[in-house]
């Protein structure tokens, strides 16, 4: 039997033969073709950021994996700072309107989007939304526009809509490690919110272990502990909610959630 070479030396060799360099790497046809959709979501982000800009309006892209509890947050939070501001929902779901209509039912306006088999919002979504949203008011009249992503924590970190700010939930169902194992997502964020606290005395999971996993990949984040149900940490949410508006498009410290 032929002895088997090596590739690096049959490929040094027929350099040696021809006198000619190698042919180049070249990227795989599908990272060249995510590239380019990622170039393309992020020039429609970019319009997207000029409307909000001509609103004056502040806009937060929620992302977390399904049944973090983006929704009910919302369903707690919007009534309270309904007193306060005008607020819009931009709903993100992949085949149903059961979260719309129940942010609906908060009294604030809704437009729901589906998309189908796609697993996040991207910036042409939200861009339709916006449209649908002006049939039904003038957005310039808003303080905040809350875009609720698809329940998934690899895409939607990876598509920006224009936000000016990304809060990421973590419930404390999910373990500690998620912020190692889908770095992107608290990279990313501005503020993460650990949801559902009122379970913790039922769970084998250390707050503090997520707290410092969040930190150690993002030490500019903003943590807050909350749990929608019982109401603990919601009005530190509340307080962030209102410096990002007060600053607008400036950076926000983090802040003491003591």
């Amino acid at each position: 039997m032929t002895p088997q070479l090596p590739l690096s030396h049959l490929q040094s060799s027929a350099s040696a033969e021809t006198d000619t360099p190698l042919p180049a790497m070249h990227m795989p046809l599908e990272d060249n073709l995510s590239l380019n959709l990622l170039a393309a979501n992020t020039h429609q982000a970019d319009h997207n950021n000029e409307k909000f800009q001509r609103w004056d309006l502040i806009c937060f892209n929620l992302m977390s994996s399904p049944g973090a509890g983006k929704t009910f947050l919302l369903e707690r939070s919007l009534p309270s700072l309904a007193r306060e501001l005008n607020m819009a929902v931009l709903e993100g779901d992949m085949t149903t309107q059961l979260d719309a209509d129940r942010l609906e039912a908060v009294g604030i306006p809704v437009v729901p989007i589906t998309t189908g088999r796609a697993c996040h919002l991207d910036a042409a979504m939200v861009s339709g939304g916006l449209n649908l949203l002006q049939q039904r008011l003038d957005p310039a009249a808003l303080d905040l526009l809350l875009v609720e992503n698809v329940g998934n924590l690899v895409c939607p970190a990876e598509f920006d809509v224009g936000e000016h700010h990304k809060v990421a939930l973590l419930s404390v169902t999910e373990g500690d490690d998620k912020p190692l194992k889908y770095p992107l997502m608290f990279r990313n964020a501005d503020v993460v919110l650990i949801t559902k606290i009122d379970l913790l005395p039922h769970l084998p999971v250390d707050l503090d272990a997520i707290r410092r996993n969040i930190l150690s990949i993002n030490p500019d984040a903003t943590v807050i502990e909350v749990s929608a149900l019982t109401g603990e940490g919601l009005e530190a949410w509340h307080r962030w909610v209102r410096h990002a508006l007060a600053q607008r498009k400036s950076p926000i410290p983090a802040l003491a959630t003591a």
